[in-house]
């Protein structure tokens, strides 16, 4: 997925406290719903978003689907804003 994209999914305040809290762990769908006063289908639309952008990866546990982060694309990101902030050599 392009940065476009990624920087795109990061830009909604919704879905930067979904990745907060599977920060802590995984979590269920039925989990991050409940901590949101918005639709589950409009918590599946963030959902879907994020894992496009592989920022989360989910699975399939019985009837409950687990999300968990996923920290390629956040470690490249990471290393770009990182590039950036690096001062060419030669200037000050």
């Amino acid at each position: 997925m392009a940065l476009q994209d990624t920087l795109q999914a990061l830009s909604d305040p919704t879905r930067r406290q979904i990745l907060n809290m599977l920060k802590g762990g995984k979590k269920t769908a039925g989990e991050i719903s409940e901590a949101f006063e918005i639709s589950g289908p409009a918590i599946s639309r963030h959902l879907a978003v994020l894992k496009a952008a592989d920022l989360i990866r989910d699975r399939r546990d019985g009837k409950f689907i687990i999300y968990e982060l996923s920290t390629s694309v956040l470690e490249e990101i990471m290393m770009w804003v990182k590039d950036l902030k690096e001062t060419p050599k030669g200037e000050k």
